[in-house]
């Protein structure tokens, strides 16, 4: 990729779109573009340190909107496509599966049809060297049982959930263009991501809430399941490495080699906690665990063999799952006021419907 051409990045302000920002104008330095609709789960909060950047720029909206994305690509015209816009949380598409087709099918094939259309205007060179990543998930894979060896990239796809439907869809839809119209897709397919900046409907900064809070840790079923757990920074250097020297056509699979049970994930949480917040009234944090009705079709383990990605672009995570949920833990208490101002209003509304109708399960 031709660094005097700006990287454009579609749900920059979301979790790992943010952190992905902050590490490229950090670590590259070279221009990029976020886009972004501000849901529920965008922050522009998260990318003040992006505004400090000359090359830094932001545009709000829809990657269902055609209008808009040939506007910003005919304008920036950027060398490169990062598409992590989606919706991401599998029980938000239990309970309202449309918006996930919406945005992960339909917007990643609209997406798909304007950028195929901006690079037949480009001159040779520069189509030979755009990139397009398509960031998803090892959701698509299924689940595995416990003496199953981990996902690779020729696991066939067994979602169980509507995320990971949608989200199966829009790695087929991509991996179509690539074979029908020499589209310039790359794929990768990360584990369960952690670190700063995660909206607190997800575990881990769901537990630190409610823990710091002194109130109860829902834990679904047994707590048995199984997550191969990828710091954020890791991925996001992975996601550069594949930009500049993965093959296209390709697909990577990132994992931490970090599989643990959520119990014992919330277990070593708590001990994090008690030892942080030595005057915490509610010391030890893990009498809080409380044992509630399981996820409909709960997948009971993922994990990741990253040996390609290893071996072909020398990508290793940084961070044991020891030093990265110190950090994430570190961050989070550091920055309470961020938790308190997304923790507001239309997130509590949500967190209300999901768990009111769970109670408490036997452990």
């Amino acid at each position: 990729m031709n660094n005097s051409s700006p990287v454009l990045v579609t749900g920059g302000a979301g979790f790992i779109g943010s952190n992905f920002v902050l590490d490229w104008l950090s670590a590259v330095g070279s221009p990029l573009v976020n886009l972004d609709k501000i849901t529920y789960a965008g922050n522009l909060q998260n990318l003040v340190a992006a505004e400090t950047y000359s090359g830094y720029s932001f545009e709000r909206g829809d990657i269902c909107d055609a209008g808009l994305l040939h506007r910003i690509l005919n304008h920036y015209a950027p060398g490169a496509v990062v598409h992590l816009a989606a919706e991401s949380h599998v029980d938000r598409s239990l309970l309202g599966p449309g918006d996930f087709v919406q945005t992960n099918v339909q917007g990643t094939f609209c997406l798909l049809e304007c950028v195929r259309a901006y690079l037949e205007r480009l001159s040779p060179a520069r189509r030979a060297e755009f990139r397009f990543i398509h960031v998803s998930t090892d959701e698509v894979y299924g689940t595995l049982s416990p003496g199953d060896p981990p996902f690779t990239e020729s696991t066939a796809y067994a979602p169980n959930s509507p995320y990971a439907a949608s989200k199966a869809s829009s790695d087929f839809l991509v991996r179509s263009y690539v074979h029908s119209y020499g589209f310039p897709a790359i794929t990768t397919n990360c584990s369960n991501n952690y670190g700063p900046f995660q909206f607190p409907e997800k575990l881990l900064p769901l537990m630190i809430a409610n823990a710091v809070a002194g109130k109860p840790l829902p834990v679904y079923g047994d707590g048995r399941q199984v997550r191969d757990w990828l710091y954020v920074g890791d991925h996001c250097a992975a996601l550069r490495l594949v930009l500049d020297r993965g093959r296209v056509g390709e697909t990577y699979n990132i994992g931490g080699r970090n599989e643990q049970t959520n119990l014992d994930t919330v277990r070593l949480l708590c001990a994090l906690l008690d030892e942080l917040l030595p005057e915490s009234p509610h010391k030890p944090h893990e009498g809080l665990i409380q044992f509630v009705a399981d996820r409909p079709g709960h997948d009971r383990r993922y994990a990741i063999d990253a040996a390609k990605i290893e071996r072909e672009l020398g990508w290793r995570p940084a961070e044991t799952f020891a030093t990265g949920l110190r950090r994430t833990v570190e961050w989070y208490l550091a920055n309470r006021d961020w938790m308190e101002q997304v923790m507001s209003g239309a997130y509590q509304h949500w967190i209300d419907r999901n768990y009111a109708a769970r109670g408490a399960a036997n452990q």
